[in-house]
């Protein structure tokens, strides 16, 4: 939790939704005068009341009874009138500013480097983006404004008790306290079980997500049986919390309706007394048990909201603590702009890094690696040897502890990061698709892209002719993840995208593994004749892919242990070698 946050208590956190309120304070001005014109309106009804008792029913005129009737309803239609004008302004604000929200928390969340989302589940991420947003909406188009309203109307009420019988008004003052007590003990404990309660909730979703979206894995070891038991021993627990903070805000709720309203059994009794002894008006007592009433509802009504408000509370931290997370990558202030005619095109100088989850262990040891423009180069080296870590580094996920990366000569670190990233396409041994058409999916790195110029792109990745054939051709939808597609046909998507975002530098991360030898022969023809005068990299476990490489550098415990032509590390590297031998049987096989 950030410094921010915790230094703020209770429902002052409330109070870090005023920058999203802060742009439409006319319109909260105008639903504020509706709501004080309605709470006035609704207070000068015990008006009527008394006039209707004294001038009406105990003077046995007809005429009055009529004349006030008559203002009775004309004041209901302007109590309508203004409703509808307060809840529109009120509900609208609310849709507004939680729409707002949900687009700020969403916009600084694709900020954050990758880091991040590995030590952040995505469900509970999730979690506060819809969940959390939604129970603000609730609070602040609804629920603010009947707890403003009712604090209003028990103001009002109680000025009126106090101009009607100032006797009276004692009686409901001296129940003030007790009414509050309830309010102090129990809105601290409620504010906390909501916060534990929407934690609840974002386990299961996230839990849940997990399950689904490894379903073939599940059934697969037949684990239905014991995911429904871990589900439902998850949900319980979200059930136990929110329970626990029903009975709270439930006896919050009763124990301020118990003492307002036996305060208010007090307060009658006295009037009638008063009545009978002819020390006030019948109109007068019914005016004032009207207000007292009014008092007692307003009240009962504010600690009731205040635990919705209290929710929000706990909703609002969550989201302002997502809101005060710093990216650790960004832009600099101050860009320098690249030089594209040197010809080092990327240079890792002496760089050293240890990814955060494990600062002890390093990827990357004192590497140097100089790569020329439209140089083709492979890393090919046993897992764990550091071979995804200069990707990640390149495009600058993490920023390495020691040393630098240069682009164009250029320190990454003082380059504008999207600029950088532009100049990059990466295809990931893993394809990564998205919920949407095929024509979203190829178009994704170049969204102005002609349909012609995506239809180009798939028949250069040899992705054309199948794509032809699914239901609804380039508008087909691909489902979560391109579950509907093989894995040969998502490396050919996603090879078809970094073929139309045509890039200055092109990252393959073992790009044709997921292809049969047919469709393999296609595409590595189609990348070769991207990789023309384009420099590229090529992460490699299989070294038949990259012999004719310019480069080969070897990797092994985050080290360059060797580098030259294919044939030259089949002469002078042991480990690269090894590797031959294991894939080819004998290095005189291997081409």
């Amino acid at each position: 939790m950030s410094d921010t946050t915790s230094n703020k208590s209770g429902l002052k956190i409330l109070t870090g939704l005023w920058p999203f309120l802060k742009p439409y304070r006319w319109v909260l001005i105008a639903a504020a005068v509706a709501l004080t014109f309605t709470a006035g309106l609704s207070l000068s009804l015990g008006q009527a009341v008394r006039l209707v008792v004294d001038d009406g029913f105990i003077a046995g005129s007809l005429e009055k009874l009529n004349q006030t009737l008559l203002l009775f309803f004309v004041v209901v239609i302007l109590m309508a009138v203004g409703t509808f004008i307060r809840f529109y302004l009120v509900t609208w604000i609310g849709e507004r500013v939680t729409a707002d929200i949900r687009k700020s928390v969403f916009n600084h969340l694709i900020t954050l480097e990758p880091n991040y989302f590995e030590t952040n589940r995505s469900g509970e991420l999730m979690s506060r983006l819809t969940t959390d947003t939604t129970l603000l909406q609730s609070i602040i188009g609804s629920s603010v404004s009947f707890a403003l309203r009712s604090f209003l109307m028990m103001l009002g009420g109680l000025i009126m008790l106090l101009l009607t019988n100032a006797k009276l008004t004692i009686v409901v003052f001296g129940a003030l306290p007790l009414v509050m007590l309830p309010v102090m003990i129990f809105g601290k404990r409620v504010r906390k079980l909501s916060r534990d309660s929407q934690d609840k909730v974002a386990d299961v979703g996230t839990y849940a997500g997990e399950i689904l979206q490894q379903i073939k894995t599940v059934q697969s070891y037949t684990r239905e049986n014991n995911e429904r038991t871990a589900f439902s021993t998850e949900v319980e627990r979200a059930f136990e919390v929110a329970r626990n903070r029903i009975i709270n805000r439930g006896l919050l709720t009763s124990l301020v309706i118990l003492f307002a309203f036996s305060a208010m059994g007090a307060m009658v009794y006295i009037g009638a007394s008063d009545v009978l002894s002819g020390n006030m008006s019948g109109g007068e007592l019914a005016a004032f048990v009207f207000y007292a009433i009014m008092v007692a509802g307003g009240v009962a009504a504010v600690s009731e909201v205040l635990g919705e408000l209290q929710r929000a509370a706990g909703a609002t931290e969550r989201l302002l603590e997502l809101l005060q997370v710093k990216p650790e990558i960004s832009s600099p202030m101050l860009i320098k702009a690249m030089d594209v005619g040197t010809q080092s095109h990327i240079h890792f100088k002496n760089v050293s890094f240890c990814y955060p989850s494990r600062p002890d262990v390093l990827a990357l040891n004192n590497v140097s690696i100089d790569i020329k423009r439209g140089e083709t180069v492979a890393l090919v080296g046993t897992s764990g040897a550091g071979k995804s870590t200069v990707f990640e580094l390149l495009q600058r996920f993490y920023d390495p502890q020691q040393g630098e990366v240069l682009l164009n000569e250029t320190p990454l670190n003082d380059l504008d990061i999207f600029v950088a990233r532009q100049q990059m396409a990466m295809v990931p041994q893993q394809p990564t698709l998205f919920s949407a058409n095929v024509l979203h999916n190829i178009a994704y790195g170049k969204p102005d892209a002609s349909e012609q110029d995506v239809i180009d792109a798939a028949k250069a990745a040899h992705a054309h002719d199948f794509i032809k054939k699914l239901p609804e051709n380039y508008e087909s939808f691909l489902g979560e993840r391109g579950v509907r597609l093989s894995g040969g046909q998502k490396q050919r998507i996603v090879i078809a995208r970094a073929i139309l975002n045509d890039p200055e530098i092109l990252l393959l991360d073992e790009a044709t593994s997921a292809l049969d030898a047919e469709s393999e022969k296609w595409v590595q023809e189609a990348l070769q004749l991207l990789m023309k005068n384009r420099t590229t990299i090529i992460i490699a476990h299989r070294l038949a892919t990259i012999v004719h490489a310019d480069r080969i550098l070897v990797m092994e415990n985050g080290e360059v242990i060797a580098e030259g032509t294919h044939q030259q590390l089949l002469a002078s590297s042991a480990l690269y070698q090894k590797l031959a031998a294991l894939q080819f049987g004998h290095q005189d096989k291997v081409v």
